[in-house]
């Protein structure tokens, strides 16, 4: 497996943490994407000599909004993770801007933890249509507002693939991008989450791979397949043809 490759828990959606070892074990993925919430399931102290039993490096931990974010945080410090990755959570009936607020105010002691366990932190971006998980619906808005927080970005692929001056965002903020997510969409999908393994639908994963290397991003590209497509193929054809798809990716790339 390239070692610039990670394959997060989120992939293989409803299967428990045990079942998610024994699939990395058998399918050479090394390098992983840890779910909070699969592991709160599991019970965190026994997850956690699991997960370092397993001897898989642990590149991101992965939550939902803020809250529980000081556990990801002890979480991901013992785990020696690269980043801990979360959501804002919903704005309404807040503006944006007033959700923005209340986001740094709610931050800036999980900011302090985070920074002593050496943990650095990554806010995700959004689909619009998940509302419900955050407000930070494009990658240039997570960039502007993870500066303002001195964190991290995660960008998303799916979310932000189709957005205006997507080089010129990724060249100016690749300071802030800690983790790149890649999943494939297929244009006329109208329901989320509908991911496709990559190569299967139409991001230019070429193109926008090529313009966080260019932009010095170096970082890992992080498999989060979910949705019907997924479920259709099973997880354990779908998450081996996702990893092949995006090493050749970073051979063409030169990588």
């Amino acid at each position: 497996m390239h070692p610039r490759i990670s394959v997060s828990a989120i992939s293989t959606y409803t299967w428990g943490l045990d079942r998610d070892i024994e699939f990395w074990a058998a399918a050479g993925v090394t390098n992983v994407g840890v779910s909070l919430a699969k592991l709160n399931a599991y019970g965190v102290e026994k997850g956690l000599r699991r997960l370092l039993d397993a001897g898989v490096h642990v590149g991101n931990v992965l939550g939902t909004g803020t809250s529980g974010l000081g556990a990801g945080v002890e979480v991901a410090s013992q785990l020696s993770a690269d980043c801990l990755v979360f959501t804002t959570g919903r704005a309404a009936p807040r503006s944006w801007e007033d959700a923005a607020d209340a986001l740094a105010t709610t931050l800036a002691p999980l900011i302090s933890q985070a920074a002593e366990r050496d943990v650095p932190l990554a806010l995700e971006h959004t689909n619009s249509l998940r509302a419900d998980v955050g407000f930070v619906h494009t990658l240039r808005d997570a960039i502007d507002l993870a500066r303002g927080l001195d964190i991290g970005v995660c960008m998303e692929i799916n979310a932000c693939w189709g957005e205006r001056a997507l080089g010129d965002t990724i060249a100016a903020g690749v300071d802030r991008i800690r983790l790149v997510q890649l999943s494939d969409y297929v244009i006329g999908t109208l329901t989320t989450p509908d991911r496709a393994v990559p190569g299967d639908g139409d991001v230019p994963f070429d193109r926008i791979v090529g313009l966080l290397l260019a932009a010095g991003y170096p970082g890992a590209f992080d498999i989060e397949l979910v949705g019907p497509r997924i479920e259709a193929e099973g997880y354990e054809m779908a998450v081996p043809r996702a990893v092949r798809a995006i090493e050749a990716v970073l051979e063409r790339l030169g990588v």
